[in-house]
Parts: structure tokens; sequence; C-alpha cells
């Protein structure tokens, strides 16, 4: 049983899963702990793990892309990646009910991992090592380009007068509706796909290009 854990790094993540463990009662503290979590930048794990002797204490990090092998000099190690945005406005609720992909490179090493996800209220799945940079792209599809996608209709329809915020209702029941495609290409009315093409080059030309793709991409899919 996980008794006492060193969380290192305060930011968004770090925030979150410190106040998760004391909630549950875990110990976070350095001295003496069973892991040390590094929940640092990407770019930092290496050279963070550098700085640590090895010792008894597992260390992991929670990054989606970066491979075991950056926790080097460290033998006993695994990888947490909870798989959920995380914003400092919130608190450990953030962590409640995502999934969280656990590397390792024995069982005990996912032992660990699986334990220490659960405690934090997270549902573990196995990720092997070889598979983080696809697995990683494909949670950036789903978070970082929704951000990027909003950006763009609230530009189109803020030309048109509406508000930013009346497109939230839609974005969260198409999640709820299980991402059931509706809309012109799937019926395929083709006059109101090349009318919007015209009236984005007209206004918004730098987003022609993204209409495009997306557009292309949703006909493979209907």
């Amino acid at each position: 049983m996980l008794e006492r854990i060193r969380v290192i790094g305060t930011g968004r993540v770090g925030s979150a899963v410190a106040a998760r463990l004391s909630e549950r009662g875990v110990g976070v503290t350095d001295e003496d702990p069973d892991v040390v979590l590094l929940c640092v930048p990407d770019a930092a794990i290496s050279a963070t793990a550098g700085c640590l002797t090895p010792g008894r204490a597992w260390i992991g990090h929670v990054s989606g892309a970066t491979p075991l092998a950056a926790l080097a000099p460290h033998g006993r190690r695994f990888s947490l990646h909870p798989l959920q945005t995380f914003t400092k406005r919130r608190g450990p609720e953030q962590l409640d009910g995502a999934w969280a992909a656990v590397t390792g490179e024995t069982e005990e090493a996912l032992a660990i991992a699986r334990e220490l996800a659960e405690t934090l209220g997270l549902r573990p799945f196995e990720l092997a090592d070889e598979d983080r940079t696809l697995y990683h792209a494909g949670a950036v599809f789903a978070s970082n380009y929704l951000v990027t996608l909003h950006a763009a209709a609230a530009r189109l329809v803020g030309d048109a007068g509406v508000p930013a915020e009346a497109l939230m209702p839609l974005m969260r029941r198409t999640i709820e509706n299980d991402f059931e495609l509706t809309g012109p290409i799937s019926r395929g009315d083709w006059e109101v796909v090349e009318a919007h093409k015209a009236a984005i080059h007209e206004a918004h030309p730098e987003l022609e290009h993204l209409y495009e793709t997306l557009a292309g991409a949703t006909v493979m899919l209907a």
C-alpha cells in the first residue's frame, strides 16, 4: 500500500494530484517516500530524474508523450498519464472518473501505477511504451484541437452577431449523443457545404483550409 508520496511540481496536474492524495489519507511528503511522482513539463523530466538519487522509492511521471527512458538512471520506474485536461481554477475533482494510461517495464511497476491511479480516482489501462506517441496524438485531437475548433467556430458565428457561449450547449450535446453525425454532410446537402466555403472564403480565408480538411474527413465518416 502506498503511504507516502513525493509530488514534484505544483502546476495544473501536480496541484490536483497532491490535493487528491491528501484527501485519500496518503502522506504527501519529501521524507522517505514510497513513490516520487514527477509532475513537471515534459522537457524537464529527464533533468529532474537525473537530479534524484536512485533508492527504494519508485519514480514515475505523468506525461503522455515521454518514454520511460527519460527516467534514467532509475530502474524502479513507471508512468501514469491522466487522460484529462486540467486547470488551476479547479481542484482534485478534475480527476474523478477520468481514465489513465499506465506504463511499466515489470508487473510490479504496473501494479504500483495501477494502485496510484485508483487512489487518485482514475480508471487505469495499460499502455505500451512504444505506442505512447500515437496515443498522445489521439489525446491531442480530442482535447487541444477541440479548443482550436471552438475558436474557429466562435470567429464565424461572432461575425453573425452570435455570442461564442451559444456554441457550448451544441458541443456538449454532440458528446452526450455519442458523437452521432448530423448536419449537411450527413444529409448530402452539398449546396449548403459549397455556400459555407464561399462565405468563409469571403469573410475568413484563414479558415478555408481548415474547413476543407474537416469536410473531407467528415465525408469519409459519413
